[in-house]
């Protein structure tokens, strides 16, 4: 190919890529859904997912009420705990929690200061609504904690040990060390897994629904004759709307993420900008060959919602490959949102550069050029 013939291919890519930025801003309905998904989906996100046990409601049965009893009900307070009273007996405790007034119902036996003064072991019984697995187990969690500070607290007064006395004693201190959150803010996590999310699925959306609307115009067969190449054709649609992406991301990370939830960003913006940019073409390539065996935009978005699914569920953001079945395991290296989901927190929160994600990045580029050419494929063979 001579430098003419590379100048009138750049030159017809550059106005196809024009021509459907035009047609975007045409498209006022869109524009506002794109921007509502940059900006207020990020920020509801980012502060309306809490992953912590806040204020959970818990009620008690105290069959003993005596002075030990009601240390270890009151311990069960703000900010994990909301102590709501006590109940009389269990068959009420049912009932709140079936109805799901409560979230959970200690139970303390009778005797039970008895016993501890007399040195035997002593059960209480924690009923928790797990309906929510997410947050029984963190009740759950948190009562075993309570329960067992409450014993160690209960025998050191027993045995007459103080804090001089605790001070000289062997103990085994357990300094745990948080690492890249050390907070653990939850709006860093959710509202970076919501602007990966409102990527991957744009990604998909966007091209193929400038595919689509050629066919539903009409205009989609005066191009194949044209011209221009199937390439020609489609790619412009992928580099317009990447650009509108990564625009958005832009505004996204700018002035939701950063400023709102003080996102220290450790690595370098300009990587994670490649990174998306090569993730936006891997998920446009999907978007490709969605357009190809779609004739509306209904149908666009109902595909697209079909593979959200499992690319999310095979992309390691709320499920670690480690407690994965070993064929999701296998399942997960098709998914490229996978690879983005690694590459991006490692950028953004661990300070992480291409010596540390290479293996991830390359993976991503050749799941890229694989669907990419596929979808390319399946045009030129249905319009060829």
């Amino acid at each position: 190919m001579n430098g003419e013939a590379i100048l009138l291919w750049w030159d017809r890519i550059i106005a196809m890529t024009l021509k459907e930025l035009k047609q975007l801003i045409r498209d006022p309905v869109l524009l506002l859904i794109i921007v509502y998904f940059f900006t207020a989906d990020v920020y509801m996100a980012g502060s309306g997912i809490n992953l912590n046990l806040r204020n959970a409601s818990v009620m008690v049965i105290d069959n003993d009420h005596s002075a030990a009893s009601r240390e270890l009900m009151y311990r069960f307070r703000s900010p994990y705990f909301d102590f709501k009273g006590e109940i009389s007996n269990k068959k009420e405790a049912e009932d709140l929690l079936d109805k799901g007034k409560i979230l959970a119902v200690l139970d303390i036996p009778e005797n039970f200061q008895s016993h501890l003064l007399q040195g035997q072991h002593v059960a209480v019984q924690f009923q928790v609504d797990t309906s929510n697995t997410v947050l029984g187990t963190l009740a759950t969690g948190y009562a075993t904690q309570i329960t067992a500070d409450f014993g160690q607290d209960f025998v050191s007064k027993r045995l007459g040990l103080n804090v001089e006395h605790l001070a000289v004693l062997p103990v085994i201190q357990n300094r745990q060390r948080v690492l890249y959150n050390p907070n653990q803010v939850d709006g860093w996590f959710m509202s970076i897994s919501e602007l990966l999310t409102v990527i991957t699925m744009l990604s998909m959306m966007l091209p193929a629904a400038a595919a689509v609307r050629e066919k539903e115009r009409g205009t989609i067969e005066q191009l194949a004759v044209s011209p221009l190449s199937s390439l020609q054709i489609l790619l412009p649609k992928v580099i317009s709307m990447a650009l509108v992406i990564l625009l958005g991301v832009a505004v996204s990370l700018f002035l939701i993420i950063i400023p709102v939830f003080a996102l220290p960003v450790k690595g370098s913006i300009g990587l994670f900008f490649m990174v998306t940019a090569l993730y936006v073409f891997t998920a446009s390539g999907i978007g490709l060959f969605i357009a190809t065996i779609s004739r509306s935009l209904a149908q666009v978005t109902m595909l697209v919602i079909l593979l959200m699914m499992p690319i999310l569920l095979l992309s390691g953001a709320w499920t670690p490959p480690e407690a994965m079945p070993q064929a999701m395991r296998w399942a997960m290296t098709v998914s490229p949102l996978y690879y983005f989901n690694e590459m991006s927190y490692a950028i953004l929160l661990k300070g992480a550069g291409i010596k540390i994600i290479w293996d991830s990045l390359l993976g991503l580029a050749v799941l890229g050029g694989v669907f990419f050419n596929f979808g390319v494929w399946r045009f030129r063979r249905q319009f060829g």
